[in-house]
Order: structure tokens, then C-alpha cells, then sequence
């Protein structure tokens, strides 16, 4: 379906990303983003770096249904055609994926384009693009991504302010440490382990959700 930018602003409050080495035994992928959802992620992205192709998109497919019943936007990283053959609503690149490579022109004008950024010149080129949101980190570091490097809530103010459309903050954010983004002028906090490497991901996203209307946006 198609999102406003309004509605996709929107949903950047609790953006919830995938990783399935955090599973337990016995569960599913599909189980526990119900359950994030349920509890109230307000966006999706499925990002296994490990999987194998066909399996990946088995199981981006299955996640799209969910989010379609959810009613929540839902990207795939990196694979720009994986994301179009299942009809994801849309995909989330890198800046190496958007140059000399139109990611807007590819798929079309109405799915979601995220790209992520680390600069104002990044943030910039991203917007111009086509992007409809920026992904920028990492704000705290990452156990994710070993090479990201920790941003100064400056800079990540400095990107926000940089560009007219959505910014996200992602990398190493958790409960202990959002409240250091309030005022930062981002549009809500993207989070891998804060939920996924949780005892119980649905209450941590319960509680995350709380916590960023609170600490972040407030």
C-alpha cells in the first residue's frame, strides 16, 4: 500500500529491525515480530545478512502479510529485488547502493525508500535521491555493524536539521541511553538487539515505545 510522508514520519517513532540469531529455541521469526508488533513497533525492516537468498525472501514474504495485517510500513535491506517481487512496501539501502544505481527510478514513485546516512553531505545526497526517511548512525555504536563509529548528538542534530524529510537515529540505542536524543530533532529511534536480544521482545517494545514518546519526542 501507499504511505503519506506524513503517515511515514509518523512511523518512524519505534522502528523495529530484524535479527533472527537472537531467536529462541523453538520460535520463529514471523512469532516474535507478531509480537513486537502487537505491542506497538510502528515500522519494520527485515535485515538477515546471513541468510541464504531464497530463504531471505520466504521469509520477507511472510513478513510482509504480517505488517499488511498490522497496517505498519515494511522495507527490505539491501535487495532492491527481492523488495519488488514480493511487493514489500518498499527498501533500505546504503549510500554505496545509490551511486550510479536510480533506486527511486527502479521502484517507482509510491514504495518507500530509506538510505542510510552519516553526514550532511551523505544525508543530503540521500534526500536528493529520492529518499523518503534517513536511517543515521551509529548514535551510540552498534554490536551490529562492527566498524560503526559513535556520533556526537550534535552531528546527528546537524544531519536532522540538514534535510526536510524524516531522520532516524539508529546504532546501540537502548532504554539506559534514549533519553540523551531528546532534542535532537530526529523522528524516532531504529533498534536491533533493544528489542530482538530481549527476554520478552514484545514488552521490550511495549516499553520502548513509552519511553521514546516520553524521553525522545516530548
Amino acid at each position: 500500500m501507499k504511505y503519506t510522508k506524513d503517515e511515514i514520519r509518523k512511523s518512524m517513532l519505534l522502528y523495529a529491525v530484524t535479527d533472527q540469531m537472537w531467536l529462541k529455541e523453538g520460535e520463529t521469526l514471523y512469532d516474535v515480530c507478531k509480537s513486537v508488533l502487537e505491542n506497538g513497533a510502528t515500522f519494520l525492516q527485515i535485515r538477515e545478512k546471513d541468510l541464504p537468498e531464497e530463504q531471505f525472501e520466504t521469509e520477507a514474504a511472510k513478513l510482509k502479510e504480517l505488517c499488511a495485517l498490522y497496517r505498519v510500513p515494511y522495507v527490505v535491506n539491501d535487495s532492491v529485488e527481492i523488495a519488488m517481487h514480493i511487493d514489500a512496501d518498499g527498501v533500505h539501502v546504503g549510500q554505496s547502493d545509490i551511486k550510479g544505481r536510480d533506486i527511486r527510478a527502479i521502484i517507482g514513485p509510491d514504495k518507500i525508500l530509506g538510505i542510510s546516512a552519516g553526514t550532511i553531505e551523505e544525508a543530503q545526497a540521500a534526500e536528493a535521491a529520492g529518499a523518503d526517511y534517513i536511517g543515521v548512525g551509529a548514535v551510540f555504536g552498534t554490536s551490529t555493524k562492527k566498524n560503526a563509529r559513535t556520533m556526537t548528538i550534535e552531528k546527528l542534530k546537524s544531519i536532522a536539521d540538514s534535510v526536510s524529510i524524516p531522520v532516524v537515529a539508529i546504532g546501540g540505542i537502548s532504554m539506559s541511553n534514549m533519553h540523551e536524543l531528546k532534542g535532537s530533532g530526529v523522528d524516532g529511534i531504529a533498534v536491533v538487539s533493544a528489542i530482538f536480544a530481549q527476554p520478552d521482545p514484545g514488552k521490550a517494545t511495549a516499553e520502548l515505545l513509552k519511553a521514546c514518546r516520553e524521553q525522545v519526542l516530548s
